[in-house]
């Protein structure tokens, strides 16, 4: 997949794409939904098969205060949408030279005259321009004008409701992975890179591979059992694990991070790009008077975590 974070000098190769476009944070069925149409167009028509998406996400530049509200970063989507089997990934930056542009300018600057896009499929509540005036309806006008095709997706849903990215930051918030996994159509994972921390667990014996959450959505704070990749290095592979997500109240008040303790394994992590998949929330983090108390906690942890993963696929 070849990735551009631009809209203009767009090869030939990649011109005359059949474009899916939206935010896609999470990449979640009802987003695969709208790849799949775009696939389907895009084989009719013997064109490249591409995705525009934006970066930072539009919510980033309006509301940077904001509290953190990502699903994934752009690298993890990347990886999530290459999987797709995607030619080109057009990851336009999301200014405010963009964000000013009128939803006619838009469609005119970016995507007939810069992108050269064949046609364009969106989810039915997409909306574009400055001041999100564009909608659906638009975008239909605005491609029999300019000449590229439109499909409109519509929404996926079940009987708990529409598949949406604001329902699984729900489900996570309120410790329910298993309901952010319906709608995502896989565990929802926490990726990054292993890094060093106080070694704490090392000294109770329960050795954690650590990663930050930073610039993430926050799921409830806990222990969850976890299915723990590890995508390079001398240890590569799938391992199970318990991990605690939250700010570790025992020992003061500290960063959000997740740490893992991953069960039968031996090796050092440091460094290493994974992925973490949180299975099943176990319970809340807690403050604990003694050191004893906490290891005799993390035992009963480990050992419902094992028992919940014996039962789930990675």
């Amino acid at each position: 997949m070849k990735i551009f974070k631009s809209y203009t000098e767009i090869p030939a190769d990649c011109q005359g794409a059949v474009v899916a476009m939206g935010n896609f944070d999470g990449v979640h069925l009802g987003h695969q939904s709208v790849i799949a149409l775009a696939r389907a167009v895009a084989a009719t028509n013997n064109a490249p098969l591409g995705v525009i998406t934006f970066e930072p996400h539009p919510r980033q530049l309006f509301a940077p205060d904001a509290p953190d509200f990502r699903l994934m970063n752009a690298e993890t989507r990347a990886h999530r949408i290459n999987k797709l089997g995607i030619d080109a990934l057009f990851e336009l930056p999301f200014n405010t030279a963009l964000s000013q542009l009128t939803a006619e300018d838009f469609a005119r600057n970016v995507l007939a005259n810069g992108l050269k896009v064949k046609h364009v499929v969106i989810g039915a509540d997409f909306r574009f321009g400055k001041g999100r005036q564009g909608d659906a309806d638009a975008l239909c006008a605005f491609g029999s004008e300019m000449g590229f095709g439109v499909t409109v997706a519509p929404l996926v849903s079940d009987e708990k409701g529409d598949y949406s990215s604001t329902a699984i930051r729900e489900a996570l918030s309120t410790g329910h992975p298993e309901d952010a996994a319906r709608i995502l159509g896989h565990w929802h994972r926490i990726d990054g890179v292993v890094e060093k921390g106080d070694q704490r667990g090392r000294e109770l014996g329960f050795p954690t591979a650590n990663i930050s959450l930073g610039g993430l959505h926050l799921p409830k704070f806990g222990v969850y059992a976890v299915f723990f990749d590890v995508l390079d290095g001398p240890q590569q592979g799938t391992y199970r694990g318990a991990a605690s997500l939250g700010i570790r109240p025992t020992f003061g008040v500290n960063k959000p991070n997740l740490e893992t303790y991953l069960f039968d394994f031996t090796g050092d992590l440091y460094g290493a790009s994974v992925s973490v998949a949180l299975v099943a929330y176990q319970r809340a983090e807690e403050k604990f008077d003694s050191l004893e108390d906490l290891i005799k906690q993390m035992n009963i942890d480990c050992f419902e975590a094992r028992e919940i993963l014996q039962k789930a696929t990675s």
